[in-house]
């Protein structure tokens, strides 16, 4: 068992979110799945290692000694892949996707250049459209992708990265904190109908009870350049504010400067996950490896 390592990954990683689950939705496989390998590990081991319980799972005794080990050949495993990387040394360039908010907004300039250190090689950014970083992450174009959408395709894997929060932005100060019916009161940029962001926020309206539809629209665009371009150059003399709904790191410096305002709706937060992506044939690439840990312990959040 020992020479398979990615059972005991799953079981380090049901240990650590004491949870089978949130494993589940971190590792990028099935609930079931996870359960398998436990299982596998339980009945090759011949003990109990993790018992579940109503508030989560907890270790068995035999479940703390493996985890010490596990935890011990995991370190090793990792200092291992840190000299095998410096003795392959490839001329390559790291090939990195990202949405449109993600590689505008969220990851700061200086990301790529510790991400590149890290595995001693260049990055190149592409950043596009979610859909289009996946079908190149399928036609391997790409190495990794960051979007902000789930996905259940079998050849790719999906990790959670950041949680992202959607909130209105207004060109003039407004109320933090809005009820619905004062949603009427503005004048609107809306998104284009079929993409994400227009599917969180329609799908928050309807429990509102009110619809984009019913708004005073000034127009819809599909990206959050357009809406931000479009809010900024819009009139603040006139009696309605012109507003939109945005990810909340596009408008951090904005508000922290007073050039934008932004509000939540009162008994509402508007969430969405940002996930990392790479095909499933990458599990096991050192390079890949090096760059979804960089990105998941926090290095690229903004």
């Amino acid at each position: 068992m020992l020479k398979d390592f990615v059972k005991l990954e799953t079981f380090l990683t049901v240990a650590r979110e004491r949870s089978f689950s949130k494993a589940s939705a971190k590792l990028g496989i099935s609930q079931p799945a996870v359960t398998q390998q436990i299982k596998f590990i339980e009945k090759y081991l011949g003990v109990k290692t993790i018992e579940r319980k109503k508030n989560g799972i907890r270790l068995t005794n035999s479940g703390d000694e493996l985890y010490k080990i596990a935890s011990d050949l995991e370190k090793f495993i990792h200092i291992a892949e840190q000299d095998v990387l410096k003795i392959m040394n490839k001329e390559i360039t790291f090939k990195l996707g990202a949405s449109n908010i993600i590689g505008t907004y969220v990851i700061p300039g200086q990301c790529l250049n510790t991400i590149g250190k890290a595995i001693n090689n260049d990055i190149k950014l592409t950043i596009n459209h979610s859909d289009v970083i996946i079908e190149k992450l399928k036609d391997r174009k790409l190495d990794v992708g960051l979007i902000e959408v789930p996905i259940t395709d079998n050849d790719l894997m999906s990790r959670e990265w950041l949680e992202d929060e959607l909130v209105l932005v207004s060109n003039m100060p407004i109320p933090k904190v809005l009820k619905t019916e004062e949603l009427y009161d503005f004048s609107w940029i809306c998104r284009e109908e079929g993409t994400h962001t227009r599917r969180i926020i329609a799908d928050v309206f309807e429990e509102l009870g009110v619809s984009c539809k019913n708004f005073d629209k000034l127009s819809e665009v599909r990206n959050t350049t357009a809406v931000l371009q479009t809010i900024k150059k819009a009139d603040k003399n006139t009696e309605k504010p012109v507003v939109s709904i945005v990810s909340k790191y596009a408008i951090e410096d904005e508000v922290a400067k007073g050039e934008l305002f932004e509000a939540r709706l009162r008994g509402y937060t508007m969430t969405r996950k940002f996930y990392i992506v790479y095909s499933k044939e990458n599990k096991h690439n050192a390079y890949v490896d090096n760059v979804v840990n960089f990105i998941l312990t926090g290095h690229c959040d903004a």
